[in-house]
């Protein structure tokens, strides 16, 4: 993770992120889609576990 200046302040991005960023648009969407379907399994997945142990 590296803090970076935004128009809206400073955030923290992950360095993947940001290399990204450097290869075009297109290229930033795809890691953003594909970052989002690995937290969704993930989230899902931990979801199930707390669900089995609550039965």
């Amino acid at each position: 993770m590296r803090q970076i200046e935004t128009k809206g302040g400073k955030r923290w991005r992950c360095i993947k992120s940001i290399e990204a960023t450097k290869q075009g648009r297109e290229a930033r969407e795809a890691f953003g889609r594909q970052m989002s379907a690995i937290n969704k399994a993930e989230a899902e997945s931990k979801a199930r576990l707390v669900l089995n142990i609550e039965k």
